[in-house]
């Protein structure tokens, strides 16, 4: 097998910051209610784990800037998120990101940008279409749906001013503001984020599995289709091992439709915490 030039290319090192006012506009940008006081309120504020993905974004942009592919048919294919500690109301991180893998798709290739730091590890795989053919591994295939009823039927509501929320947050991408950049991204309009559709799933996923979102240990997911801002979505939930530690923790896997049929999230899996871990935030 043939090895891509770019795996193991070292991305470098960013110290990111954030404060509250940064946490809780990223809870409202992923559909958090106003009465949710320990999601948008600073007194009580409890960080969600997905708001360290806004804060590793600069890697994967990193990555095209270099031209490892073209940034204008580059999608972003899945997310993996694992937590090791909480994120406090406000702080500093420094964060290291480099590309762990290059994974040969014939007429695409598949580069995971990993990002770590004393927090969280998130890994980014972004399908590049004209970068496959060099001879690499292909990779897993997609995990598969389970055969069995689902113990989750849920709701996910997205508003029309999602995306441009969303985007505040660091992902200025303008496929996701203006209808001509979406329009050359293939698109007849403006789309929502991933993450943010993958965020904005786990609000819903968690009250069902009465755990609190800030408890999220692990996340993975993949972006099968874009959602647009306005779009009622079909979360779909079955109860899942959440390993071998016998910790009690809750684990479900989950998908998510559009009203018209389209697979927005496939093969996604979370774990959340039981024993909530507040070292991060005492007073919350």
């Amino acid at each position: 097998m043939t090895v891509s030039p770019w795996q193991g290319r070292e991305l470098g090192t960013r110290t990111v910051s954030w404060t509250a006012r940064d946490a809780i506009l990223y809870a409202l940008a992923v559909g958090a209610p106003a009465d949710r006081l320990d999601l948008v309120y600073e007194e009580r504020l409890r960080v969600l784990p997905t708001f360290a993905l806004t804060l590793a974004q600069w890697a994967p942009d990193a990555l095209g800037a270099l031209g490892a592919f073209d940034i204008t048919t580059a999608v972003h294919g899945s997310q993996q998120l694992v937590v090791h500690g909480g994120l406090a109301p406000s702080g500093e991180l420094t964060t290291t990101a480099r590309v762990s893998a290059v994974r040969d798709k014939g007429t695409a290739a598949v580069f995971d940008v990993e990002v770590s730091c004393d927090v969280f590890t998130a890994t980014w795989s972004i399908f590049a279409p004209g970068c496959g053919g060099f001879g690499g591994e292909r990779g897993p295939s997609a995990p598969r749906r389970p055969d069995r009823p689902a113990e989750h039927a849920l709701t996910v509501a997205t508003h029309a001013r999602q995306a441009a929320f969303y985007r505040l947050l660091g992902d200025r991408h303008a496929m996701h503001i203006d209808p001509e950049a979406a329009k050359a991204a293939g698109m007849d309009r403006p789309f929502l984020h991933g993450l943010c559709t993958l965020a904005t799933s786990l609000l819903p996923l968690a009250d069902a599995l009465a755990v609190h979102p800030a408890e999220l240990a692990e996340l993975d997911a993949r972006f099968a289709a874009p959602a647009f801002p306005g779009d009622r979505l079909d979360l779909t939930g079955w109860a899942d091992t959440p390993g071998p530690e016998g910790t009690g923790d809750r684990a479900v896997r989950f998908e998510a439709t559009a009203g018209d049929g389209r697979a927005v999230l496939t093969g996604g899996r979370a774990r959340f915490r039981t024993t909530p871990d507040r070292t991060e935030n005492p007073d919350a």
